[in-house]
């Protein structure tokens, strides 16, 4: 497989919007590390010799009124690959809706790493649940004079308009999880109807058919609404599970917000055994809300998404979480990545790019002894790789880390 020359320098540029243009560095290393989470973002991109650091002037942090950007160059090109790859200096953004937790953050070191691999200048704006700053955003990467865009998450009407206007400008753009009805913006998501499903039927296995359920749910995110069809057609197979209570939150500490409302519900519904919560920051609120609530060992808790911070979390002696389901989301990151670069060179990655899930549960989590994500990657084939949006000219990043 051909590689691409590239030079081991990595530069990276942080914007930081702040009203005085002078936010103090531990902010900022905050945002990458996500404080004292294990598996956060860019702590998953391999070690680089030498990294350069530039915080900009208050001026350039008005002009990108931006949040965080990161830009990350790589020069070279790849032997063998079509224009423009073959001659290097590929521009593409990732904008995003959600950047907090641990499954946003890993995406975007998956879509980081594969560019990496690509020779591909990155620039991620990472998304604070602002609708028009999306937008803002968006209209940013155009004004770069990008080739390529990943729409990570949204709100689909207020994207399809600018969205339009990039393709119109003609960036190819293919949408992570939102979609946008435009037939020249390839979907690229996981499973979501597969990993309901499998979490769901483990439920049921571990509970039989008759019991009081919560349900952790937010309209207007299409992977929840996509793995609550699944659970509207396991209640309706399964007439002995009542639906005793739903609540949730998506915010910028969604999983303290899903605990303080989960203490609440398990005071006032104590029948409730098991909640299902597709979605890690859910699960986590979830057991959080539990222990609070002080019972934890009377409920079981079935939820989507995993990252080394939900394994630990899931091991956890008296843990509530029993089981997730959950693709890799580093390698979610780089199909993404993959995809519109294909698109970028003339290449079709198809309309659709799903990849597919796998089940886990604590009990085979304590069987394995597995700690981490790398854990996972090495005792669950598949789970670190996936074969989509891949043609020989695209260099592989390997396993994910």
């Amino acid at each position: 497989m051909a590689t691409a020359h590239q030079n081991p320098k990595l530069t990276m540029k942080f914007y930081l919007r702040s009203p005085d243009g002078n936010s103090p560095i531990p902010e900022i290393r905050s945002s990458l590390t996500g404080g004292n989470r294990v598996n956060r973002g860019l702590s998953l991109l391999p070690h680089l010799p030498s990294v350069q650091i530039h915080f900009s002037s208050s001026l350039v942090l008005a002009a990108f009124m931006a949040g965080l950007l990161v830009s990350s160059s790589f020069a070279g090109a790849i032997v063998g690959a079509p224009a423009p790859f073959d001659k290097g200096g590929v521009k593409i953004a990732l904008v995003s809706y959600l950047s907090q937790g641990d499954y946003f953050e890993a995406y975007e070191a998956g879509v980081a790493r594969q560019a990496k691999a690509l020779g591909v200048d990155l620039h991620i704006f990472q998304g604070k649940q602002d609708a028009a700053l999306q937008r803002e955003q968006i209209e940013q990467a155009i004004s770069l004079g990008v080739q390529g865009l990943i729409v990570s998450h949204g709100q689909p009407e207020s994207l399809k308009d600018v969205v339009q206007k990039a393709v119109d400008a003609g960036i190819k753009v293919v949408a992570k999880d939102v979609d946008l009805g435009n037939p020249k913006v390839p979907l690229i998501s996981q499973n979501d109807h597969e990993i309901a499903r499998q979490v769901l039927n483990q439920a049921l296995k571990d509970n039989g058919k008759n019991f009081a359920a919560g349900y952790v749910f937010v309209a207007g995110f299409r992977p929840l609404e996509l793995r609550g069809e699944i659970w509207a057609e396991i209640k309706k197979e399964n007439p002995g599970i009542t639906e005793k209570a739903v609540w949730g939150a998506v915010d910028s500490n969604t999983a303290t917000t899903v605990a303080s409302q989960t203490a609440a519900v398990l005071r006032a519904h104590p029948e409730i055994k098991v909640v299902f919560a597709p979605y890690d920051e859910f699960a986590r609120g979830v057991k959080l809300g539990a222990v609070e609530a002080g019972v934890a060992d009377k409920i079981k808790v079935y939820s989507a998404d995993v990252s080394t911070s939900d394994i630990q979390d899931i091991r956890e002696d008296g843990s509530p979480w029993v089981a997730t389901s959950a693709t890799n989301p580093a390698v979610v990151g780089e199909v993404s990545l993959r995809a519109v670069a294909l698109m970028i060179a003339g290449q079709d990655p198809g309309k659709v790019i799903e990849v597919n899930p796998v089940l886990i549960t604590q009990e085979e989590l304590n069987k394995n002894n597995i700690k981490t994500i790398a854990d996972l990657d090495a005792k669950l084939p598949g789970f670190g790789h996936s074969d989509q949006a891949t043609v020989s000219w695209i260099a592989g990043v390997g396993k994910s880390k």
